[in-house]
């Protein structure tokens, strides 16, 4: 059982007041020219989404309640049917990386947006970008990625596109995907059903994709041997709602803006707020020494094969049970729980004792990582 942390004192109070109501305004799509800062799932990206996008598609009141989740995937009712679909770009940089691939990558980012919101994958539709002059056997290996994540999943490839760019316009290839997934009836998620007392629960080590993708790209003359996570959530979702069923509220994919993010979205949209106990986030020391070294925190580096789920407390020792017995989330662990002041912000109990607000990341630290 977590020691309960300390009381706020009135200097704290007064402190998360100001961000608490600076917090609370709407967010705004500011009439500037696109930087990589909005791409990189922080507070850019959510100027773009909430300011621009949702406003504007979200004309039905079912959308808008859709949108206003934000979630991974969108629902989808055929004929008393219920499906989940999703879709997503992949611009990568390098193409091949230690542990995986745009490929690799482009299947199981499509098939985990499913997964954690309670869908099981069942198929694909596939779009290539293609740069003039990507060599043949660089194409041939990346779609032989595809299939060969795709068929692990059991999900199908059934449609796509290809479409060729003028050389120097697409980084090799980028890929675009759709995924169509049939929810499971054992899934009842939703950022809605938090509630004070849920524990917070991580289904491995943080930051090893964007560490391997800064790694490979050679611009930091660092030594450390980090691989990418990225593989098919499917299995750990699985074996959460077979272990705890109703008790699991809501899940999420930690990919970029890495648990930070994930975190503070899920904060704003129930009104909540959570506290993450610094020393119980599990991270290999090879990725927590790089971030030393370039002063980055290791909870907004990218994961592609990670997951944050919230749980009822009592429920929270059999799922974190479940989580541990899927191969790649034995390092699996409770950081931390929900709790009702001050709503909507995330904060960090640290190893010295002291708390300090994880805020919504801010720039672009390190991009094209997914």
């Amino acid at each position: 059982m977590p020691a309960p942390s300390p009381p706020i004192s009135e200097r704290e109070q007064r402190i998360l007041g100001i961000i608490e109501t600076a917090r609370g305004k709407r967010a705004k799509f500011r009439r500037e020219p696109i930087t990589m800062a909005h791409g990189a799932g922080g507070k850019a990206t959510g100027s773009l989404i909430e300011g621009l996008l949702v406003p504007a598609f979200a004309g039905e009141a079912s959308v808008a309640s859709q949108l206003a989740e934000l979630a991974d995937a969108g629902a989808v009712a055929v004929d008393g049917l219920e499906l989940a679909i999703t879709t997503d770009s992949y611009v990568v940089k390098p193409l091949r990386f230690p542990g995986g691939s745009i490929g690799e990558l482009a299947v199981h980012g499509t098939i985990n947006d499913l997964s954690v919101s309670g869908a099981r994958p069942l198929a694909m539709t596939l779009s290539l970008v293609l740069e003039e002059g990507l060599e043949p056997d660089v194409l041939t290996a990346e779609v032989e990625a595809i299939a060969a994540a795709a068929r692990a999943a059991g999900v199908q490839i059934v449609a796509g596109d290809t479409k060729v760019v003028e050389r120097g316009h697409a980084d090799g290839m980028y890929v675009c995907t759709t995924g169509l997934g049939r929810r499971d009836a054992r899934a009842t998620l939703s950022p809605a059903a938090l509630c004070p007392g849920d524990r917070i629960l991580l289904s491995g080590e943080v930051g090893e994709h964007g560490t391997a993708i800064m790694l490979a790209r050679g611009e930091f003359e660092l030594d450390a041997d980090v691989e990418s996570d990225t593989c098919s959530l499917w299995p750990a979702v699985d074996a959460l709602l077979d272990a705890v069923g109703p008790s699991l509220r809501c899940m999420r994919d930690a990919t970029r803006g890495g648990v930070a993010s994930v975190l503070n979205e899920l904060a704003r949209a129930s009104s909540v707020a959570m506290l993450v106990r610094e020393g119980d986030v599990p991270v290999k020391p090879a990725v927590a020494g790089a971030a030393e070294i370039l002063g980055i925190d290791p909870m907004y580096v990218a994961n592609e094969g990670k997951l944050v789920a919230f749980v009822a407390p009592d429920a929270a020792p059999a799922a974190l049970a479940a989580l541990k017995s899927v191969p790649g989330c034995e390092q699996a662990a409770e950081i931390g729980e929900v709790r009702t002041e001050p709503p909507g912000m995330v904060l960090v109990q640290t190893s010295f004792g002291g708390r300090r607000v994880m805020d919504q990341l801010v720039g672009d630290p390190l991009p094209r990582i997914c």
